[in-house]
């Protein structure tokens, strides 16, 4: 079992920089970064491989946001530069017991809490 704990989420202006960070119970596998705004579905926003060697993006975020991963620390991250007003949403953590992370949601195993992250104009 895999215990997961997201951190840094707040409130900024859009243009503005946020870094989550999620800290893992244990050793972990793929990783990955979801998010929910109000009354939508859980979407996908970046995952990361055990290595750290490929990484995922959604297309709305491709080239603002940054996923990366410390194996030693059990931690992966998520910079956020350039951040608009769309992208607020509670952002959840998971992990996968694959090598190879997927893209959906029912591809993960295990779950944060979430961070809110708010973005205003």
């Amino acid at each position: 079992q895999v215990q997961l704990v997201e951190s840094g989420g707040g409130l900024v202006q859009a243009g503005g920089s946020l870094r989550l960070s999620c800290a893992a119970s244990g050793r972990t596998k793929a990783m990955g970064w979801f998010r929910q705004a109000p009354g939508k579905e859980r979407e996908f926003v970046a995952a990361i491989n055990w290595s750290g060697g490929y990484t995922y993006y959604t297309d709305s975020v491709r080239g603002r946001f940054t996923i990366s991963r410390d194996n030693a620390k059990s931690a992966v991250y998520l910079q956020m530069n350039s951040l608009k007003p769309e992208d607020t949403a509670l952002y959840y953590c998971a992990a996968s017991t694959a090598v190879q992370p997927g893209l959906s949601y029912y591809e993960y195993d295990y779950w944060g809490q979430g961070t809110q992250v708010t973005v205003s104009s």
